[in-house]
């Protein structure tokens, strides 16, 4: 049985090259931009190196889009260097250049690439013309380069799109990727254009209906579409406006999030909740004792958020 492993997703920017109209990093929005130190990154991409918790660690680069940091490249060689496991999520705009190819081949793992919905529809909701037609060149060229990488997309699922899922996956599936995960349409990040593109609770009725089905008949192309039971029903519990209170949250024992301000949390909802910043983390022995940490001031004093979560990870999205 294969372990699974500690994934620390870090946030190291806020800047965006496309404009999605359900994304807090729209290119369009006028508000500070903000990029991680990248000194504290080198420490603590050194500092994880170092740290042995008994199962794999993977760093995984979270934006924005993180393939347009700066430091993308002096950072993702130093995370290999160190013996880290990376993965990344990316809305595939560079996926273009050759040499990213080449570097995604040589430093990750696993890479999941944001894919909506099927030709114009999804360039309209990433505001990038021609997007889709590039993707449909690009990922094939990855998969070719890259033979031992995972490659995996997200679809954003909306009341516009969901009709879709099933011929974007089989899409997908032409292209050469391996999983797919999927998300509903959430409220937080675009209050303004929730309420007419979020799922229905017709819309999550049928997409659960549909998926033993899909799922067969993806894995016999070899394909994964991840989510357990769990966070299929916690979808349609979402769509009929069900609250799901946490009390106890533990997905700090698997997962961290760090955001470009260096602030460590279990997931992006409560980044400025717990006041631990990775300045703190000093020693392995800190990184030891973080997640304690964590679960129990989320057990203690349960950030606001906490009363109707939201975070996939609390709700097996990953599972197969």
């Amino acid at each position: 049985m294969t372990q699974s492993p500690f994934v620390v997703l870090w946030r190291v920017m806020n800047t965006c090259n496309l404009a999605c109209p359900f994304c807090a990093y729209d290119k369009r929005l006028a508000f500070p931009r903000s990029v991680v130190d990248t000194q504290e990154v080198a420490r603590m991409i050194d500092l994880l190196g170092q740290w042995r918790p008994g199962r794999p660690v993977v760093l995984s680069w979270l934006g924005g889009e993180p393939t347009m940091w700066q430091d993308f490249e002096t950072m993702t060689a130093r995370a290999a260097h160190a013996g880290l496991r990376q993965s990344l999520t990316t809305n595939g705009t560079t996926l273009g250049s050759r040499r990213m190819r080449a570097t995604l081949a040589e430093r990750f793992d696993e890479i999941t690439i944001s894919v909506d919905a099927i030709g114009t529809r999804h360039e309209e909701l990433r505001g990038w013309p021609g997007g889709f037609a590039k993707l449909a060149r690009w990922v094939p060229e990855l998969v070719n380069a890259a033979p031992d990488l995972m490659v995996r997309a997200n679809v954003v699922l909306m009341r516009q799109t969901v009709d879709q899922f099933e011929t974007l996956c089989e899409t997908l599936a032409g292209w050469g990727v391996r999983t797919i995960t999927f998300n509903q349409l959430g409220g937080r990040d675009r209050p303004e254009f929730f309420p007419a593109h979020r799922l229905r609770p017709q819309d999550a009725a049928r997409l659960r209906a549909a998926l033993p089905a899909l799922r067969q008949r993806m894995h016999k192309r070899g394909v994964a579409i991840l989510g357990g039971d769990p966070y299929v029903d916690r979808i349609l519990q979402s769509a009929e406006d069900g609250q799901l209170p946490i009390t106890s949250c533990q997905v700090a024992r698997d997962f961290l999030f760090i955001d470009e301000a260096c602030r460590v949390a279990p997931c992006a909802f409560v980044e400025d909740h717990f006041g631990i910043r990775t300045d703190q983390l000093l020693s392995v022995r800190d990184l030891d004792a973080v997640s304690g940490r964590l679960c129990a001031d989320q057990a203690n004093r349960p950030h606001d958020a906490c009363e109707n979560c939201m975070s996939t990870q609390q709700f097996s999205k990953f599972a197969a």
